[in-house]
C-alpha cells in the first residue's frame, strides 16, 4: 500500500473545497470513465492483475485525472511520489530517482504521480527515460494537452496513453445527488435550473462542485430558474487554448464543415472559437484560404466576399463585425465547390521542380535588341486578338516538355462554363473545329471530359 503523509494537528480543522472533499475513496466510484476503468478497461486489467504499467493520462479538466492516479496509487503495492511538473524541475527528479533506488533494493517499488506532465520540456522528460525502462519508476502522468504534440516519441513508446473522456449529462447529475447527500439538503434549483447548471460546468466536475458550493454558500432560499442561475453564478469559459490543440481542431471542425457544405455545423464550429477568445484575423485568414482551396472559379464571387468580410470585420470590430464573417462562412457552405485550382498548382509545382530551368520558347520571348531577334526571339509568335476566335493555339509550354493539363475544372458552378470554354479551345488547339475555329464558340455539347 502507498503510504500517506499523517496529517498535522490542525489540517483536519482547515477549511477545504467542496471537490476535494467529494473525492472517491475508490475506483468504483469515479464516474464517467467506465472504458478504463471497468473490468474490461485499461486501468480495470491492471488493477485486477495487480501490476500497474507507466501510462498517461489524458483528458480535459475535471474528468478525474488526478483523483484517478491517487486511487490506483491507494491499491498497489508502490510507493506513492506525487510530482508538479509546473513547481518541479530536473533536481527534484534527481531525489525521486535516488529514494526510488534505495527503495527497489529493498524490495519495493515507487509510482511517480507527474500532474501536468507535459509542461516538462524536453531535457526534462529525457530524464524519465532510463528510470521508466529499468522499472526503478512506474510513471503515472496526467496531461490536458495532446500526449502526440507534448511529449517526446521516446517516453511516448514507453508508457501506454489512455484518453479520458470529459463527463457527460449522466455523470454530472451523479456528482450533483452526492453532493446534496453529503450537504443533507437539496440545491436550491428548479428542473431547467439543474440541466442548465449541467450545461454551465462543460464537463468538468471540479467546475460543478464549486459551483455548486457557491450555490450553497449563497442565502438563497426559493428555487431558481435557469435565467436567475446565470446572475447568480460564473459561467465556465469554453475550453479553448489558442496555442494548443483545441485551437487546431476546432479550425478543422470548421474547414471540413465548410467543405462538407453544412452550413449550420459551420456557424456552430465559428462561434465555438469566437467564444473561445480566437483571433478573429486568424479566423478570416483560414476563410480566404477556404474559398481559393475549396471553393475556387466554381463560385468566383467566394475569394472576394471573403476578403470583404475581412476587411468589414477590420473596420467595425467586434462584435458587429462577427456578422461578417458569418455572411463569409454562409457563402462558403453554400457555394458549388472544386478543388481544381488547388489540384492544378500542385501538379504544377511539382512538374516545376522536376523540369529544372527550362526556357519558354523563343517565339513568346521579346526580343528588344538585334542580337535576341537574330536568335529568333519572338519570330513566329501570332497575336492572338488578329485571329477570329482570339485564340491561336501556339504552343506556350518549354520546346522540351510535352503539354500538361494541370487544371481540370470541375461539372459544378461556373467551373461548368470554363470547362466548356477549354473543351472548345482544346478542339481549336487540335484544329478539330472547321475552318480553325470558324465562328460557334462553347456550346452545352462540348461539356464533356476531354478524350
Amino acid at each position: 500500500m502507498a503510504k500517506q503523509a499523517a496529517p498535522s494537528l490542525f489540517e483536519k480543522d482547515a477549511p477545504r473545497p467542496l471537490a476535494e472533499r467529494m473525492r472517491p475513496a475508490r475506483l468504483d466510484q469515479v464516474v464517467g470513465q467506465d472504458h478504463l476503468l471497468g473490468e474490461h478497461g485499461a486501468l480495470g486489467r491492471m488493477v485486477g492483475a495487480g501490476r500497474l504499467a507507466s501510462h498517461i493520462l489524458w483528458g480535459p479538466p475535471g474528468c478525474g485525472k488526478t483523483t484517478i492516479a491517487r486511487l490506483l496509487a491507494t491499491q498497489s503495492d508502490l510507493e506513492f511520489e506525487p510530482l508538479s511538473a509546473v513547481f518541479s524541475g530536473v533536481g527534484d527528479l534527481r531525489k525521486i530517482f535516488e529514494r526510488a533506488r534505495e527503495r527497489r533494493q529493498a524490495g519495493h517499488g515507487t509510482m511517480l504521480f507527474v500532474d501536468e506532465i507535459h509542461r516538462f520540456n524536453r531535457a526534462q522528460q529525457d530524464a524519465f527515460l532510463p528510470v521508466v525502462e529499468d522499472g526503478t519508476v512506474t510513471l503515472v502522468g496526467a496531461t490536458t494537452e495532446n500526449p502526440s504534440f507534448e511529449l517526446i516519441g521516446a517516453l511516448l513508446s514507453r508508457c501506454q496513453v489512455l484518453v479520458l473522456h470529459r463527463l457527460d449529462d449522466d455523470a454530472l447529475s451523479e456528482l450533483m445527488r452526492r453532493a446534496e447527500a453529503a450537504q443533507e439538503r437539496p440545491l436550491p434549483l428548479d428542473d431547467s435550473a439543474r440541466l442548465a447548471l449541467r450545461a454551465m460546468a462543460d464537463g468538468d466536475g471540479r467546475f460543478l462542485f464549486n459551483m455548486i458550493e457557491e450555490l450553497f454558500a449563497s442565502a438563497i432560499g426559493e428555487k431558481m430558474d435557469s435565467k436567475q442561475l446565470a446572475e447568480a453564478v460564473q459561467r465556465r469559459a469554453p475550453l479553448y487554448d489558442k496555442a494548443q490543440e483545441s485551437h487546431y481542431n476546432l479550425i478543422s471542425a470548421l474547414h471540413k464543415s465548410l467543405r462538407g457544405s453544412d452550413a449550420d455545423a459551420a456557424l456552430y464550429w465559428l462561434a465555438r472559437m469566437l467564444a473561445g477568445g480566437e483571433d478573429p484575423s486568424y479566423i478570416a485568414r483560414r476563410l480566404v484560404r477556404f474559398a481559393s482551396e475549396d471553393v475556387g472559379l466554381a463560385e468566383p464571387g467566394a475569394l472576394p466576399q471573403t476578403m470583404a468580410a475581412w476587411q468589414a470585420y477590420e473596420r467595425l470590430g467586434s462584435p458587429e463585425g462577427e456578422l461578417a464573417l458569418a455572411q463569409a462562412v454562409l457563402y462558403l457552405a453554400t457555394a458549388p465547390k472544386s478543388n481544381a485550382a488547388y489540384k492544378a498548382l500542385s501538379a504544377a509545382m511539382r512538374v516545376a521542380r522536376e523540369s529544372g530551368s527550362e526556357m519558354p520558347p523563343k517565339h513568346i520571348l521579346n526580343a528588344p535588341t538585334r542580337l535576341m531577334k537574330d536568335l529568333g526571339y519572338s519570330d513566329g509568335y501570332v497575336y492572338d486578338h488578329e485571329t477570329e476566335e482570339a485564340f491561336s493555339g501556339q504552343d506556350y509550354f518549354p520546346d522540351a516538355m510535352t503539354r500538361h493539363e494541370f487544371y481540370r475544372p470541375v461539372a459544378r458552378g461556373f467551373e461548368r462554363e470554363i470547362r466548356k470554354r477549354l473543351d472548345y479551345w482544346h478542339k481549336l488547339r487540335l484544329g478539330g473545329a472547321e475552318g480553325g475555329g470558324g465562328g460557334g464558340g462553347p456550346s452545352d455539347e462540348d461539356g464533356g471530359e476531354r478524350k
